[in-house]
């Protein structure tokens, strides 16, 4: 394999499958490639450990870029390897510009070697309210008191989740701020949206070229279907939209290749690590 060029994968939609899980298939090509020397990992808005219980068995060795870009991760420990902070004066912004946030929302929260999902009990949108009931039995969803305790420990990721109508405008005043990332999309398995804020200079494609200076990676190869990856998209040598791919992606794409169910990016790579056997 070529082991001067970085490949990226986004998660969701993307290597993964509408049933939310990796084929046995991708697992054992990916694992393969690996071994032989592929350079590979995945960028997702995921927390590491909301990948792990998808992405455990794929035997990565370079970290994981995770809560898109804010933090890098061991796939294998699922050690936090680098994380990005709010700062005390961000974290006073964002309980002034989000007064709906225990209603909509949870705040990602370090602490010790953990990261939580802190959120109030009460009244929440049907959207929260069905994240909650999906994560319920998640040791790692923190109940807090008040707005101050959903801010515990170190704060470094603040989601929002509502329909699309309700979203917009909330993701039109926190995106007025320079001193956060915000993201806006629609969820990949249920129809409603997500604004999503991390911490300045939080993003894959910020996180994946500082990974390709630091290893010393000539190339990027990069592979993704939504709006969180266009950036990395726009930074990467080739860009590789998935069949299901948003039309955005895929207008700014190097190609387009099968769909997430079909395991194309697993399949990709096989014929590319294939042909560079071949020559």
């Amino acid at each position: 394999m070529d082991k001067s060029t970085l490949y990226v994968t986004d998660l969701d939609g993307t290597l993964m499958r509408s049933s939310g899980t990796l084929s046995a298939y991708t697992v054992s090509v990916i694992n393969r490639l690996v071994e032989q020397g592929l350079a590979f990992t995945y960028a997702t808005a995921r927390s590491v450990e909301s990948a792990r219980t998808i992405t455990g068995d794929l035997r990565l060795s370079l970290p994981v870029i995770t809560r898109n870009g804010a933090v890098l991760a061991d796939n294998q420990t699922g050690k936090h390897l680098e994380k990005a902070l709010f700062t005390e004066e961000e974290v006073k912004l964002l309980k002034e510009m989000l007064p709906e946030l225990p209603r909509l929302g949870f705040v990602s929260c370090f602490s010790g070697e953990k990261m939580f999902k802190t959120f109030m009990p009460g009244e929440h949108t049907p959207g929260f309210e069905k994240y909650l009931e999906y994560y319920r039995n998640d040791p790692l969803m923190k109940r807090a008191d008040t707005v101050d305790d959903l801010f515990f420990g170190q704060p470094g990721y603040v989601t929002l989740i509502d329909d699309k109508e309700k979203m917009a405008p909330i993701y039109e005043r926190v995106r007025q701020y320079s001193g956060w990332e915000c993201i806006f999309q629609k969820d990949t398995y249920w129809e409603e949206y997500w604004v999503e804020i991390c911490p300045r200079n939080c993003t894959k494609a910020k996180a994946i070229l500082k990974m390709k200076e630091r290893y010393g990676f000539q190339k990027v190869v990069v592979f993704g279907d939504s709006v969180n990856d266009l950036p990395m998209f726009r930074a990467a040598d080739e860009a590789y939209a998935v069949d299901n791919a948003l039309e955005e992606l895929k207008g700014i794409a190097t190609g387009v290749i099968g769909r997430n169910d079909e395991d194309a990016v697993a399949r990709f790579l096989e014929t590319r690590g294939a042909a560079a056997k071949g020559n």
